[in-house]
């Protein structure tokens, strides 16, 4: 077989393995989006993902239409998406949960690190460390907590969303670099443990800004500490487990776009450009400012590296915690 032969037939095997490539960037959309989301209906994760949903829809010219695909925490969603058409008309709307499911599952029928084209991470959401009845009113912020589970090791109990959960992972990670001991209690999602911190039934928790402030504000629960690099702008008084303990620690929910692999960058950049516009709007950062959550702009590579990089740091948090993957 000649050189030219070879080339050419290199050449067709090489487009047929790739079908994106006869996708012309330049007319999408030309057709409605799929926003594919792994949780269920009526969550934060999935009102956000609506809003920006019906702006994409203004922006883009076309419906974006968002579909719940629920199913081995968050798995279904995600490899739907992974295995869809790269022509991106269907994207995923995921959290940081999309970072900790490495840990949690041995064989996956995706990879999140290398799957998908990171597209933009609109909004983050700071996590609360909150407690109730069960801890003595003193305990005020964490470098007192830390102080009082050093004095009281291995008594003291919290709650969580579940084993595996970031809502667990995130207080293992503080009492690893603490050098403290708690007892983990798991619950079906933060709500029920939060209703325990409530009636002294567990000391402390650590739940969502967005879900934990109402309770916060009604004096249900106390604000311990922000677990994110900064304080939060609704509640400035309340310090951060960095500042005042852990230098550098740093624990925060997050929401993420994105496309299959194989994306035309264009459509990404287009993605990218448009969601970024619709999170920059002052008067919607103001409206979730109040309730919480931050909204802000990314670049693709910028996420793609954070992304990476929180893969690694929650694999390595859910294997000191002793966490056995499914």
């Amino acid at each position: 077989m000649n050189d030219q032969r070879r080339r050419m037939i290199a050449a067709l095997a090489s487009l047929s393995a790739t079908p994106w490539t006869w996708a012309n960037p330049a007319e999408w959309p030309s057709k409605p989006l799929r926003l594919i989301l792994p949780y269920a209906a009526g969550g934060p994760t999935d009102v956000m993902a609506r809003v920006i949903g019906a702006r994409l829809n203004a922006a883009l010219g076309q419906p974006v239409v968002i579909e719940n695909k629920l199913g081995v925490g968050g798995n279904l969603g995600s490899e739907f998406v992974a295995k869809a058409p790269a022509d991106g008309y269907t994207a995923l709307y995921h959290s940081s949960g999309i970072a900790v499911t490495p840990a949690l599952y041995k064989k996956m029928g995706y990879d999140p690190a290398t799957d998908f084209a990171p597209v933009a991470m609109p909004a983050s959401i700071p996590l609360m460390l909150v407690a109730g009845p069960a801890l003595p009113a003193e305990v005020t912020n964490a470098r007192q907590l830390v102080q009082y589970l050093k004095a009281n090791s291995g008594t003291c109990s919290y709650g969580s969303g579940g084993i595996g959960n970031i809502t667990h992972l995130a207080v293992e990670l503080m009492l690893q670099q603490s050098g403290t001991r708690a007892v983990h209690v798991p619950y079906k999602g933060t709500a029920p443990a939060v209703t325990d911190v409530i009636g002294g039934r567990i000391h402390f928790a650590l739940d969502a800004m967005s879900t934990a402030l109402p309770f916060v504000r009604d004096k249900r629960v106390r604000a311990i500490a922000i677990t994110g690099k900064q304080r939060a702008g609704v509640l400035p008084e309340v310090s951060t487990v960095a500042e005042s303990v852990l230098p550098g620690f740093d624990a925060s929910t997050w929401h993420c776009v994105l496309l299959p692999a194989a994306t035309p960058r264009p459509i990404v950049a287009r993605l990218n450009k448009e969601i970024n516009a619709i999170v920059s709007d002052p008067e919607m950062v103001r409206q979730y400012a109040a309730q919480g959550v931050e909204l802000q702009t990314s670049a693709p590579a910028e996420f793609e590296a954070f992304l990476r990089s929180e893969i690694k740091r929650w694999t390595t948090a859910a294997r000191n915690a002793g966490v056995q993957p499914e």
